[in-house]
């Protein structure tokens, strides 16, 4: 047994459940539709797929090595963050503070985002984020054993993270859509809309203002 991989599949999936962008996009779009949700969760899945790649094609390194390459890249994922969170605020301002669940379902269908919007939305929020490189960078290697090929490690350990990711994410979709009924009642969809989209602005602007992330 592996206990280095069994380490890291621990620690990997703490990181994958810990609410941020990804998981906002993910409820947020869950709440539309099941398989709006599901869309979602698999492009976040694809942008991970994208930092395996860098990280194994070693463009990972070069990126966290150029300040201004990494700065571009860290305002243009800050940028996308905060269209998604005034989307939102707008979204929640334009929606009718009570009506009745007919209206409201009525209005939501149609204002359906498409499974490929979503994907789109999914993909863009995860691999525009920053801070992957740096994550994939700075824990991938502490658990390749000394004495191993580092390139087949590494892409043994991306890959379950993208794995847990496939887990993960429809999984929140699922749930988010197996309580619909009342997370979809307009008053309730107002509360979770005002609050990712807050959340997503925030943090869309600590990207954008803040410091270089290293």
């Amino acid at each position: 047994m592996d206990a280095q991989l069994l380490a890291f599949v621990a620690v990997a999936a703490g990181m994958v459940a810990l609410p941020g962008a990804d998981f906002t996009v993910v409820v947020r779009n869950a709440l539309a539709s099941r398989r709006s949700g599901l869309a979602t969760a698999v492009g976040v899945a694809g942008g991970l797929v994208v930092h395996t790649a860098l990280a194994a094609a070693g463009l990972a390194a070069v990126l966290v090595t150029m300040p201004a390459l990494f700065r571009g890249v860290q305002l243009l994922g800050g940028a996308y963050v905060l269209y998604l969170g005034l989307s939102g605020l707008y979204a929640m301002r334009r929606r009718p503070a009570a009506a009745g669940d007919a209206a409201g379902e009525e209005s939501e269908g149609r204002a359906l985002p498409g499974a490929g919007r979503s994907l789109r939305q999914g993909f863009l929020t995860n691999a525009l984020n920053p801070k992957a490189p740096v994550l994939f960078l700075s824990l991938l290697p502490q658990f390749v054993p000394e004495g191993q090929p580092p390139l087949p490690r590494t892409l043994l350990l991306a890959s379950v993270v993208v794995l847990l990711a496939l887990v993960w994410f429809p999984a929140v979709a699922l749930l988010v859509d197996r309580l619909g009924r009342g997370l979809r009642r307009p008053r309730a969809t107002r509360v979770i809309e005002g609050g990712s989209g807050t959340a997503l602005t925030a943090l869309g602007l600590v990207l954008v203002t803040g410091p270089l992330l290293h």
